[in-house]
């Protein structure tokens, strides 16, 4: 066997089967493999992959390819750019920490972003500045991220920028003057506020990410490669492609999760039609121009901002594109979870209708009715999570907001069931003896 592919071999066998989040180890190692991977210099990227199919390679030997693809194609760029990294923070005060005894989530979450930046751009004409933005933590997380900031070498630290929404409201002009009060954001009025500085230091573009680990930023490359060399404007990271890798922790949603992506389809056809199927992935590019003006006038400042920037692109019919990434669940600290997942879900369909009526987009009117009319908050969005409507029970993935497979009044019809069934199980005694 060749040299370089028997080399290739021992470190795929000598690869861990998992991934831990919260290892300093694990991430230390993962980019240790990914240069021993680079260093094969006569062995072709094609070759890697190739290896790693036949030898069903361990998890941490398929991270390790998507590193290696990514700094491949930064080290091949020609021409400089500049990317703004841009996260919200909220109840982030235990991954931007350590793990210990104590912390038991702890990601270092701060820390580990900047050695991957550091990896992936390091002899390169890719720079990088790294915007943190707090979205109004009750844990002050703007705090935590500063002192993290403050320790690292001055030439990192001047790369790293935290802010704090609410030092930026009121605002009598530019994007959040809609927003009352940091109170009044879930996430996306921090990601407007640090796009706005990034954009103020010229970048070329902003790319958005969450403050946890769930997204190796050494992957910067295969978001940055359409933009550099296919001049696509947005490109938008996709965890449902096949040659994704995606790691879940738990199932956080019940069996009814279908109804809700079937309403979700519907109402945002206009997105989902075009084959954009995962419209919440935390690995987002926006060129500058395209970011300036949907900067002009944002929709929704919450969970649901994903998309009203892809409607606000479509509308300048801007060139889109999707790539495969790694993306490993980061659960246990997720806000999904601690807001509570049908809050996520209430927040991510009402920003939806509100973003295609605003954006005049493409989208089934009888399907946003139901959900405007039906569904008042997310204890409606509670009643239906855990059963399936029969049209829906063995209808695939493609299936989803297909208007034949389930209508929209049989949505409708579903929902108002729900409804009742809690209104006869809530007032017992209003049930006739004809009814029983």
């Amino acid at each position: 066997m060749d040299t370089s592919l028997s080399r290739a071999l021992t470190l795929l066998n000598q690869a861990n089967t998992d991934f831990d989040l919260t290892n300093n180890q694990h991430q230390t190692h993962l980019l240790d493999l990914a240069d021993n991977l680079l260093a094969l210099t006569d062995l072709k990227f094609s070759q890697l992959l190739e290896l790693s199919t036949q030898h069903d390679a361990p998890l941490e030997f398929q991270l390790a390819l998507k590193l290696v693809d990514s700094r491949q194609k930064v080290l091949a760029f020609t021409k400089p750019v500049n990317v703004g990294v841009v996260f919200a923070m909220w109840g982030e005060h235990h991954r931007l920490l350590p793990k210990s005894q104590s912390n038991p989530n702890g990601e270092d979450s701060l820390r580990i972003k900047i050695r991957q930046l550091d990896w992936v751009t390091r002899d390169s004409q890719v720079q990088w500045q790294i915007y943190a933005v707090d979205d109004g933590c009750p844990h002050d997380s703007a705090h935590i991220a500063k002192r993290i900031a403050h320790e690292q070498p001055r030439a990192i630290s001047e790369r790293v920028k935290v802010l704090q929404l609410s030092r930026a409201l009121p605002s009598k002009v530019g994007p959040l003057q809609s927003l009352d009060s940091v109170e009044d954001s879930r996430k996306g009025g921090s990601i407007i506020l640090g796009c706005e500085y990034a954009l103020s230091a010229g970048v070329d573009g902003v790319l958005y990410t969450d403050a946890d680990n769930s997204v190796h930023l050494g992957q910067l490359g295969l978001v940055l490669d359409p933009y550099m060399n296919h001049n696509k404007q947005v490109v938008l990271g996709n965890r449902k492609h096949a040659d994704s890798i995606l790691v879940k922790q738990e199932e956080r949603w019940g069996a009814g999760i279908k109804t809700l992506r079937h309403m979700q389809r519907m109402i945002g056809s206009q997105i989902f039609d075009q084959g954009i199927k995962d419209t919440q992935a935390a690995f987002k590019f926006y060129s500058r121009p395209v970011l300036e003006k949907i900067l002009l006038k944002p929709t929704v400042y919450d969970f649901s901002f994903d998309t009203d920037w892809i409607l606000a692109a479509m509308e300048m019919n801007q060139p889109i594109t999707t790539v495969p990434f790694a993306f490993i669940d980061s659960a246990a600290e997720s806000a999904s979870v601690t807001q509570g997942p049908m809050t996520t879900w209430y927040v991510l369909l009402d920003g939806l209708v509100k973003a295609v009526k605003a954006r005049k987009a493409d989208y089934s009117e009888e399907m946003a009715d139901v959900f405007v009319r039906e569904i008042s908050s997310h204890k409606d969005l509670e009643l239906i999570i855990d059963t399936v409507p029969p049209e829906l029970a063995i209808a695939s993935d493609k299936d989803l907001g297909n208007p034949r497979v389930m209508s929209p009044q049989s949505v409708r019809n579903w929902i108002l069931s729900a409804k009742s069934l809690r209104s006869r199980q809530a007032n017992p005694k209003s049930v006739s003896p004809e009814q029983a």
